[in-house]
């Protein structure tokens, strides 16, 4: 009797174990084996590092050079041994009393009501007698005439007073009124009711009382006017 080797059923065949996710050969289903695809993608990052860095290195190169700094320009310092000479300050009062040293001398100013506001033109006059330092040294009155509407007016012609007011006797420059003819004599002092006394009494005319004074206070040479009565 013959022996025959066995004969192998083709439904029992014998398998490598399969790792789960690899397929057979080492290959993952669908692709490449997995340390393939490891090395794959560290050579794509080198390569993006590698464009990245160049194009950096191309936009560096082609950047505008730096502009140049400004000049530095030295302003030299201010010679504090010979300060520029200051313009002195403006006089703070209606006059100065040395511009006023001459007995009849004058000067017009606006004084300026402290409570309406409202500006009166006035006269400073320089009396014959008296100190410079002194507010009996001048007279200060308002050249608007207390009733109506007239401008009085300093006239220290004494020609002008004969003729155009018809006061033959004058002596001395007086404050006129041109509106009614009426002087007022800068030397004399006059009694109004309620025992008031005022400069200016009344050499002819017919006006009822001389003008408004304004009284005055003297700080140093400066001369301020203070109220008007």
């Amino acid at each position: 009797m013959t022996d025959q080797p066995p004969v192998q059923d083709e439904r029992f065949k014998a398998e490598m174990p399969q790792i789960p996710g690899i397929g057979p050969g080492g290959k993952r289903p669908g692709g490449l084996p997995a340390p393939v695809k490891v090395i794959g993608g560290l050579v794509a990052v080198v390569l993006v590092v590698v464009v990245f860095g160049g194009l950096i290195s191309r936009s560096r190169k082609n950047a505008a050079p730096p502009a140049d700094p400004l000049p530095q320009v030295e302003v030299p310092a201010p010679d504090l041994g010979n300060p520029p000479p200051q313009t002195p300050p403006p006089n703070r009062g209606i006059a100065n009393a040395d511009a006023l040293a001459k007995a009849w001398s004058s000067t017009q100013f606006d004084f300026r009501d402290p409570l309406s506001g409202e500006r009166t033109p006035s006269l400073l006059l320089r009396l014959p007698s008296g100190s410079t330092t002194q507010p009996t040294g001048y007279w200060a009155l308002s050249l608007k005439a207390p009733y109506g509407n007239c401008q009085l007016e300093f006239v220290s012609d004494l020609e002008k007073l004969k003729g155009d007011y018809g006061y033959r006797t004058a002596k001395h420059p007086m404050v006129g009124n041109p509106c009614s003819r009426t002087l007022f004599d800068p030397l004399k002092m006059t009694n109004l009711p309620g025992n008031i006394w005022v400069r200016g009494a009344i050499a002819q005319g017919s006006d009822l009382r001389p003008p408004l004074g304004i009284e005055i206070k003297i700080e140093g040479k400066d001369i301020f006017a203070v109220r008007m009565e």
